[in-house]
């Protein structure tokens, strides 16, 4: 069949009765059924049922008929065939071991099973803070400076390492010190000068047994903005854009002696502690974080939703930190949100076409440059 961006509404609206489609979330490595042996957790593990369990019913009552919530387990493989699934939305984080965000996707490439999300190396890639930083880089794209640093090489010695002088020069703090994969703000700290450097870096090791991420701390204003694909959604329809979806910028709140943002875990995300930005007095600002989040997106080459952590230094420079490759979908409350749900409004949107979004975003990209892997799906649209 030929496709062109007209055809997605009617292809969405047969799918609602035909797709079958599996949201995942991360099995527990505790639970005997999801892996054969337990190993190390270098990330901090959760297991985002819930958020799993939102999507699934939102799906629903956009009208897909048949959406099933399944673990990201040892047994997924079967479930996946029991519901004769054909699309998978990945909400998992992965279980255990390294590099966990390329494991579902690698798993459903190798069984020939499409999925909203990014492919194994891009993942594995946006995780992976350092590698994440070094594209960015590569890219002209503006970071922090930066080192990395294995703690399995024994103590860090900054004031002699050849890298660590190459990229901070003369520069001897504050530092930021963060495991190189994590979620949440976990295990972050501010370094105040280079002499308390080792200490820091290697008790993050100890922690995680993985690589530990040192850049230079910022003293600015600190934002976040998330990108979705080519298709928007304007006036309650799909239309097909050059640069991606960029969402509302979002500042987050750092209370007075909060040099970064708190986890997650640790205070709930409100509308106190991340507010939309001023259009009147931050329009410049609002332009160049859209243009930086787009830049990334397709400089890299992704393919499905993220959100960027952005800072400025002390001259207003915006700096790209960090990405988050699973961005929070929870459904918002009255209490509680998610910070890209925060700015839905301004695009006269709500929680529901946000996934609607980002599910036509991955069916235009499926439809357009990879109908050879759905082959299963196209069949159901005769």
């Amino acid at each position: 069949m030929r496709y062109s961006i007209a055809d997605l509404p009617t292809i969405m609206d047969k799918l609602h009765s035909r797709l079958r489609i599996a949201v995942t979330y991360s099995g527990d490595k505790n639970d005997p059924d999801t892996v054969i042996y337990k190993t190390h957790n270098p990330r901090s593990w959760k297991s985002y049922q819930k958020v799993a369990e939102d999507i699934q019913e939102t799906l629903k009552e956009i009208g897909f008929k048949h959406v099933f919530a399944l673990p990201e387990n040892k047994n997924l493989f079967e479930s996946l065939k029991k519901h004769n699934i054909h699309l998978v939305w990945i909400n998992s984080a992965g279980v255990q071991g390294y590099s966990p965000m390329s494991h579902t996707p690698a798993m459903l490439e190798m069984v020939g099973i499409p999925y909203v999300g990014h492919h194994p190396v891009n993942a594995a890639k946006l995780d992976n803070k350092y590698a994440f930083k070094l594209e960015c880089q590569g890219c002209g794209i503006p970071t922090a400076p930066f080192i990395n640093w294995n703690g399995a090489r024994g103590m860090l010695m900054p004031k002699v390492n050849r890298i660590f002088k190459l990229s901070f020069g003369s520069y001897e703090g504050p530092f930021v010190v963060k495991p190189v994969t994590g979620r949440a703000s976990l295990l972050v700290h501010v370094v105040d000068t280079i002499d308390e450097l080792p200490d820091v870096v290697d008790e993050v090791y100890r922690r995680t047994l993985d690589t530990v991420l040192i850049e230079k701390y910022l003293g600015g204003r600190e934002f976040c903005i998330a990108v979705c694909g080519n298709v928007h959604f304007e006036n309650s329809r799909f239309i097909f854009q050059r640069k991606p979806f960029a969402f509302s910028p979002i500042e987050r709140v750092l209370e007075e002696d909060e040099r970064i943002f708190t986890s997650m875990d640790k205070k709930s995300i409100t509308g106190e502690r991340a507010k939309l930005m001023n259009k009147a007095e931050d329009s410049v600002i609002i332009e160049r974080l859209k243009e930086l989040g787009q830049t990334v997106y397709l400089d890299l080459a992704l393919e499905s939703l993220i959100r960027l952590d952005i800072r400025a230094d002390e001259k207003g420079d915006l700096k790209v930190l960090e990405a988050n490759p699973k961005p929070d979908l929870k459904k918002p409350s009255e209490t509680v949100t998610n910070l890209i749900c925060i700015g839905l409004a301004e695009y006269e949107m709500n929680y529901s076409d946000l996934l609607r979004l980002v599910l036509a975003n991955r069916l235009h990209q499926l439809f357009t440059h990879k109908m050879h892997l759905i082959g299963h799906i196209t069949e159901l649209m005769t």
